[in-house]
């Protein structure tokens, strides 16, 4: 038989019980709208959660002070001999060979007084590194001064919503913003960075780490953060980074942590929620194999005769076999190639309608479902197919 008979053959059939067709293209299509759907809400906050990480850069690492390690802490009550993270330390590792800066990093949460109001705002200590290492700009005035240990002056810098709240649209720059029982001079407004993960990254302040340790009372520092020229491997520098601290602590009692190796890890994590969600929105590509297969059997006891007359004229078993297979690949791609192009007019939709919500629909996904939707018809066809291509024909032409 040639292939546009085969074809011709398949139509006919569906077209013959068009209700039955649609509602068994519909399971198939449902299935696989789920599947785009909720994949490409998955894909959306995948890129939207990498994004926010990445817009800091990704030539960043984070030391912590502390080791990361399997075991219980130690009990209450006995003192860690774990050296803290110090001001020295972040200037030594300025001076490593392929490292462009660092910050040292303390920060807390206090209530700042100006023009005769008040603003509870998360307070950062950092130093002059800090813009570079976070890929951030100044909007007004300047950001902290380099500065020697010891010389650190009482400046501050004000995000642009923590500005707008204390100083309405006045200038600024050279007010007078108290912090705890210490005075603070404005010299710099930074550019507006927007959230990061729903923290408000302009509802901030920026002082400098020493007189920050001095507001907080702490003795070590919470982090420091280091930023390496491009092109650069991340593992290299972190090697050189602990060779260093090592040296210095004289033992490893800090923890090393790469931007590249914490998206990777996020990455990783985000992927397998896009799969699970994604396998979620298959159970109902399952259903409409169920489907195929019970209305596949059905047409095979109608049609006997028709497959008893097929045979008698010559038609061998084998043709018969992927006539009937033909066509419950037929009704699970219709089906989902409808769901399909529903699918991806809905997450567009969807964006439209809601452009908070990220949605991407990835294009693997979207192909690999019709693909399996083809596969689910086939494999739903088998038993009905042989069913019909193993009819006696004589039998077959007897039936009514």
């Amino acid at each position: 038989m040639l292939i546009r008979d085969a074809i011709r053959f398949a139509i006919q059939a569906m077209s013959a019980h068009r209700l039955r067709s649609l509602l068994t293209m519909l399971g198939i299509a449902v299935g696989i709208w789920s599947v785009i759907l909720l994949t490409s809400i998955g894909e959306g906050m995948h890129r939207y959660v990498l994004a926010e990480f990445t817009q800091f850069g990704t030539n960043v690492i984070a030391i912590a002070p502390g080791k990361v390690k399997t075991g219980g802490q130690a009990p209450a009550g006995i003192p860690s001999t774990a050296r803290l993270l110090t001001m020295e330390d972040a200037i030594a590792l300025k001076q490593l060979p392929n490292v462009t800066g660092a910050t040292p990093t303390v920060w807390g949460n206090s209530e700042l007084a100006a023009n005769g109001r008040l603003r509870r705002s998360t307070v950062y200590g950092v130093d002059a590194d800090f813009t570079r290492v976070f890929s951030s700009s100044v909007r007004i005035g300047s950001f902290l001064p380099a500065a020697n240990m010891g010389d650190s002056r009482a400046m501050i810098v004000l995000g642009s919503k923590l500005r707008d709240e204390l100083f309405g649209q006045q200038n600024p720059l050279g007010a007078r913003v108290k912090i705890g029982g210490l005075h603070f001079r404005v010299i710099g407004v930074m550019a507006p960075k927007g959230q990061f993960l729903g923290i408000d990254l302009d509802d901030t302040a920026f002082i400098p780490t020493e007189r920050a340790l001095e507001l907080y009372n702490r003795e070590g520092l919470m982090e420091i953060h280091v930023i390496y020229q491009e092109g650069v491997a991340s593992a290299s520098v972190a090697k050189v980074v602990k060779s260093l601290l090592k040296l210095r602590h004289g033992a490893e009692d800090f923890t090393v942590t790469t931007q590249e190796d914490m998206l990777n890890t996020l990455s990783n994590i985000l992927n397998i929620l896009t799969m699970a969600v994604g396998a979620l929105g298959g159970i109902s590509l399952l259903v409409g194999g169920v489907g195929i297969v019970t209305i596949m059997t059905i047409a095979v006891s109608e049609r006997t005769n028709e497959i008893g007359l097929m045979m008698a004229l010559g038609a061998q078993r084998a043709t018969v076999l992927f006539l009937f297979l033909g066509e419950s690949v037929a009704l699970a791609s219709l089906g989902g190639l409808c769901g399909l192009l529903f699918g991806i007019v809905t997450a567009q939709l969807l964006q439209f309608l809601l452009p908070a919500l990220p949605v991407h629909t990835p294009w693997s996904f979207a192909i690999g479902s019709l693909l399996i939707s083809m596969m689910i018809g086939l494999l739903a066809g088998v038993i009905p197919a042989r069913s019909a291509s193993m009819l006696d024909p004589i039998n077959a032409l007897r039936a009514e």
